[in-house]
């Protein structure tokens, strides 16, 4: 493994006299530099350095980063409080709050500890406070990316088991921060250098493997640069082209994780091509197509719809000369520094220009959409465990493999298999919580649709509507996972209030129709003397039973009142408890009775479909049983002589009633989308639904069937459908 050349302060100042000509803002650097070294004096690095050649390291790769002055002020001086001793107030005196500021921020993310994979929570809890830092100012992880690089690189002279444990922490939580903040320049350097101490034996073997075919590779890229050269020099565009290698941990990752030969690793033979505009970018495309044949679905046009790091180009896999298959990456300058630098690229130092770090800070939120959404939720999710914020981070942000889009052209991120839901609460806890139905690509689709790079996604929701505990059983991301959920406990804490407060009232009129006095008795204290004795340990369980009559309010009255009841009023707990809790009834299959029998074989009409509180009347049939119709059901009308009485039970909660419904309405776009919404936000579930339409009348036909538990909830229904525009009426059939 290659080892890279110590930086000088020299070096330092000489990369940053390149985008940074203030004196003053120099002098700053200067200044850092030269308190770093006499705070820092006489420390030694384990390779027997001096301390300062770490922190000269970190301040020069800063630098090539194009940061600003107080950031590589900063680097230098990130070690002085945790250190040296230097306080924080100390630090402020000297240069300015500003870099005090993010000198303490990366002293509390430097002196995280790292215990590997057996702690998981210690490690999780840690980590969050990693990216929580980040949400606040992306400096911080900058100047960390910048230390950890330097130390990935003298990394020999720790000891074995550091080295497995530095290294498993850069592959988890670093090398991912450079890669969503487009870093790739430092991304693929940590990478590769946790690869090579995390398991030597392979590095060294797909090291080999490349190095066999360099040759032959060498020779192929430069035969083909001199062509595609030739081809664009002829069409007079402005280009620059070179040969790329893939990092080993890529070519490793692919072939573990995607079951890849290495052989079949299309981009080993890799071209970039850097131009002037996105119109030559375009045109470069062109031609080369024009003169290569493309591999179909390997296109990518990147340019259009930037990745989520900001990352922009055009890639193709062309099939060159010998069958030999090359990947062509085409951008613009601009293009190649960000895909080199990211975030930092966009962000680098624009010197005589007002400089604001809020504002910064905000520009990198709007460039970069996960940023924002991770900020916000940094924020929104502080009551998660640690554990439950990394799991979060790491599926919803690292694995982030799937790009849709909103109406709007906003590119969201997400986990593979994710749905609309998923999406729903990327955009906005409210927007999740209120979701009734989505449009996927002008198409209306169920909330359980895997999602696709390209989709086209739009929400459709409605105030004071709530998750369903069945979005738990598909949902991929954990943040969509985790906000249903707190939305449940939100519910269950609120319901548990109510019954709380009704276990009081209950215990008060207990009292006082034993002639004691509620305000004596009811008092917090006396309640907890007798807690023991009911099998219950808080006052709020205490109340809770009373309510769901787990307690008897008559055995409270008397532990509180130290009096039993009269002897003509005692009753035993088992008669108490049946009086109370009287048995269930059994209800029948349909919910309908016929008075005075018992054994007649019942069923409900299809043609009329009645649900509970219709008015209904028996048919009876030739051979089986009675079927029982909506009494305005045309087709028992004049059948007298075969009609009986019938009767419903009481309503069971859990009995659902089939209905179908007629709706007619002028034909328009997204019609049969509105009206299935109209139907969700009853919480009605939908059956079956068709959808016909007169092109000479321009009217639509929509055929539902859908499960109401009675005639008010399809009533509710019906009413919400009348409400769609363009909806000229809705019935219940009968046919």
């Amino acid at each position: 493994m290659s080892e890279v050349k110590s930086a000088t302060d020299e070096d330092v100042m000489n990369n940053a006299k390149q985008y940074i000509t203030k004196s003053e803002s120099l002098a700053i650097i200067a200044h850092a530099r030269d308190y770093a070294a006499a705070h820092h004096a006489g420390q030694k690095r384990k390779s027997g350095e001096p301390y300062m050649v770490h922190l000269t390291n970190v301040a020069y790769i800063l630098t090539t980063l194009h940061v600003g002055p107080r950031t590589i002020a900063a680097g230098y001086l990130h070690d002085v409080i945790e250190d040296t001793g230097v306080t924080k107030e100390e630090l402020a005196a000297e240069f300015d709050p500003e870099i005090a500021e993010l000198v303490e921020a990366v002293t509390k993310v430097g002196t995280l500890k790292y215990k590997g994979k057996n702690d998981p929570e210690y490690q999780a809890e840690n980590h969050r406070k990693i990216f929580i830092a980040m949400a606040h100012d992306v400096r911080v992880i900058l100047i960390k990316l910048a230390d950890r690089l330097h130390n990935m690189r003298t990394l020999k002279y720790q000891p074995a088991e550091a080295q497995q444990r530095i290294s498993a922490e850069t592959l988890d939580v670093y090398a991912p921060i450079a890669h969503r903040l487009g870093i790739s320049s430092i991304k693929n350097e940590l990478e590769d250098l946790a690869f090579y101490y995390l398991d030597r034996e392979e590095y060294y073997r797909i090291a080999h493997l490349v190095e066999t075919k360099k040759t032959e590779r060498d020779a192929s890229i430069q035969k083909m640069i001199s062509e595609i050269s030739e081809m664009l020099t002829e069409h007079n565009i402005q280009f620059r082209i070179f040969g790329r290698s893939k990092h080993l941990y890529s070519i490793y990752h692919k072939m573990v994780v995607r079951h890849k030969r290495f052989d079949e690793i299309l981009d080993l033979l890799a071209i970039r091509i850097v131009t002037k505009s996105e119109l030559n970018c375009y045109e470069i495309l062109g031609y080369i197509h024009a003169k290569y044949k493309p591999i179909p679905g390997r296109l990518k046009d990147y340019i259009a719809v930037p990745k989520q790091n900001m990352y922009q180009s055009l890639h193709t896999t062309i099939i060159g000369d010998e069958g030999k298959i090359f990947e062509v990456q085409i951008r613009t300058e601009e293009m190649d520094e960000i895909a080199e630098r990211g975030v930092a690229a966009h962000w680098r130092y624009k010197e005589g220009t007002k400089y604001d770090p809020r504002t910064e800070q905000k520009e990198i939120e709007d460039k970069l959409s996960w940023f924002r959404d991770f900020a916000r939720n940094s924020v929104e999710d502080e009551n998660q465990t640690a554990s439950e914020y990394m799991a979060t981070l790491q599926k919803d942000v690292f694995d982030a493999e799937v790009f849709v889009m909103t109406p709007k052209g906003r590119v969201i991120d997400l986990p593979q298999g994710a749905t609309p839901i998923d999406f729903a609460y990327r955009i906005h806890t409210d927007v999740g919580h209120t979701t009734v139905g989505a449009i996927v690509n002008d198409a209306m689709v169920p909330l359980n649709t895997e999602l696709h790079t390209g989709d086209v996604v739009q929400i459709k929701t409605l105030k004071g509507t709530g998750p369903s505990e069945d979005w738990l059983k598909f949902v991929k991301t954990n943040q969509a996972r985790n906000k249903i959920r707190a939305y449940f406990a939100k519910k269950e804490t609120e319901k548990r209030q109510q019954l709380t407060e009704q276990g009081e009232k209950i215990l008060s009129d207990e009292l006082k129709k034993r002639g004691f006095d509620p305000k004596e008795y009811m008092q917090k204290k006396k309640i907890e003397d007798i807690l023991s004795q009911f099998s219950v340990t808080t006052y709020t369980d205490f109340m809770y039973n009373i309510a769901t009559k787990i307690i008897i309010p008559v055995n409270a009255v008397e532990k509180l009142t130290n009096q039993k009841r009269p002897i003509n009023q005692e009753e035993t707990v088992e008669k108490l408890l049946a009086k109370e809790a009287p048995k269930k009834k059994v209800m029948t299959k349909t919910g309908i009775v016929i008075p005075g029998i018992e054994t007649m074989k019942i069923t409900l009409a299809q043609c009329c479909h009645p649900v509970y509180g219709d008015e209904i009347i028996g048919y009876v049939t030739k051979g089986a049983g009675v079927k029982v119709h909506r009494a305005d059901c045309p087709n028992v009308k004049g059948q007298d002589a075969r009609l009986i009485n019938v009767a419903w039970e009481d309503e069971d909660a859990e009995r659902m009633y089939d209905s179908e419904l007629i709706i007619i309405a002028h034909d328009r776009s997204f019609l049969l989308t509105d009206c299935v919404t109209a139907v969700s936000q009853t919480r009605a579930p939908m059956i079956k639904v068709t959808a016909d339409v007169n092109r000479e009348k321009l009217l639509s036909t929509i055929r539902m069937t859908i499960q109401v538990k009675d005639v008010d909830q399809l009533t509710n229904v019906m009413a919400n459908i009348r409400k769609v525009e363009s909806v000229i009426s809705c019935e219940r059939a009968a046919h």
